[in-house]
């Protein structure tokens, strides 16, 4: 079986040139944790994660604590908001690389890719590296246990 077989087909992605401030809005209204960035031609060339935007939230400062067990409420900074010129920046300035797999690779490949990456979610492209879909961990990991089913089945 191939990642084709069991991507989702129906894409949500995010123009390379657009605001933090849309990626927002993709990310609230499709309920979605993950934005492959694309460039004009469709091509992947980045991707935003639902956790990448919350970093905005936190200031600089929190990822030098290492134990957070003695903070018990945020205070202040739970009503924060990235300023307004932030939100208006090019989504490009939150975006990670990119690691894509073509829609004819395999599902245990696709799945060393992802574990490799600590992905849960890995954009799928076509030979001309033009995304086509994406795969979830879930997506991949139920396709191999359904192959299992299928096979238990046939030696039953």
């Amino acid at each position: 079986m191939k990642v084709k077989d069991c991507m989702k087909r129906n894409v949500i992605s995010i123009p390379a040139g657009e605001t933090i401030s849309e990626a927002a809005r993709i990310f609230v209204e499709r309920h979605i944790g993950v934005l492959p960035v694309v460039n004009e031609n469709g091509q992947p060339v980045g991707i935003l994660r639902l956790t990448d935007m919350l970093t905005l939230e936190l200031p600089d400062f929190f990822n030098l604590v290492e134990d957070l067990d003695f903070v018990h409420d945020f205070g202040a900074v739970e009503t924060t908001r990235p300023a307004p010129e932030l939100l208006n920046r090019p989504v490009m300035l939150l975006v990670q690389p990119v690691t894509t797999v073509d829609e004819d690779s395999g599902l245990l490949r696709t799945y060393s890719l992802m574990l490799k990456d600590n992905l849960h979610d890995i954009p799928v492209t076509d030979a001309d590296g033009i995304l086509v879909g994406i795969a979830s961990v879930v997506d991949v990991a139920t396709a191999v246990l359904s192959s299992w089913q299928e096979q238990k089945g046939k030696t039953a």
